[in-house]
């Protein structure tokens, strides 16, 4: 689906989706520039860096750190063409009126700040070389309130507005930015804290890679905010 290679930029990269959806842009050639929240987690998610594969540890509540993984990874290939927004983390079983301060924060930090994050560092930068693609990921869930899930719900569906607008504002520009809404996601975490379900019925890491791939092709040029759920069986 590419014509020459990209640079690709994810967060999240040491985790279990974003070692999946780095091993699908590799496997098209594409140069990686991964970004996690210490050299050791990537480390031991990829072994060594290498040409084409660049690490670039992030706290994505810090600004100047985003900031600094841009500047490494312009430094070392000169452009980002794609963006894919995968950190996030998870948190329930609090009620609305029982939600405190660190829970909330932490999940509008790390789900909807961290989108701000990148944005403020990335866009400028594809905004100057005519084009690129973004790619972040929402929640199925979001779509709806559900009891001892506000804070989550309240920041996934941060990301699917923001996406919305984000494509309104640049789709002129020529940048597509769009997003996946998944549901439960096949890993070692979930299978622990759900041993009774199926996971089968569950979205595989390498699926959704799959479809985060397609939306950073040439083949999604036509598609600007949309966020696409990516259901499994469940």
């Amino acid at each position: 689906m590419n014509t020459r290679q990209r640079v690709v930029m994810l967060t999240g990269a040491a985790g279990n989706l974003g070692r999946a959806v780095a091993q699908a842009f590799a496997a098209q050639g594409d140069a990686l520039v991964l970004v996690g929240h210490n050299r050791e987690s990537l480390v031991a998610a990829f072994g060594d860096e290498g040409p084409q594969r660049l690490f670039a540890p992030a706290d994505l509540r810090r600004q100047d750190d985003v900031d600094r993984a841009v500047r490494s990874a312009l430094e070392r290939f000169g452009r980002i063409d794609v963006l894919c927004n995968l950190a996030g983390t998870f948190r329930m079983g609090e009620a609305v009126h029982e939600t405190s301060d660190a829970t909330w924060d932490l999940l509008l930090d790390l789900n909807a700040r961290s989108l701000l994050r990148t944005a403020h560092a990335v866009t400028p930068v594809m905004l100057k070389q005519g084009g690129g693609k973004i790619i972040n990921v929402g929640s199925y869930a979001a779509q709806k309130g559900a009891a001892q899930t506000g804070a989550y719900i309240a920041s996934k569906a941060v990301v699917a507005r923001l996406t919305e607008t984000m494509a309104a504002e640049l789709r002129e520009h020529g940048i597509n930015v769009n997003a996946v809404l998944p549901t439960l996601i096949d890993t070692p975490e979930n299978r622990a804290a759900m041993p009774g379900a199926d996971p089968q019925r569950w979205v595989a890491p390498q699926d959704l890679a799959n479809v985060i791939v397609f939306l950073a092709s040439d083949a999604a040029r036509a598609v600007h905010g949309a966020t696409l759920p990516v259901t499994g069986l469940s």
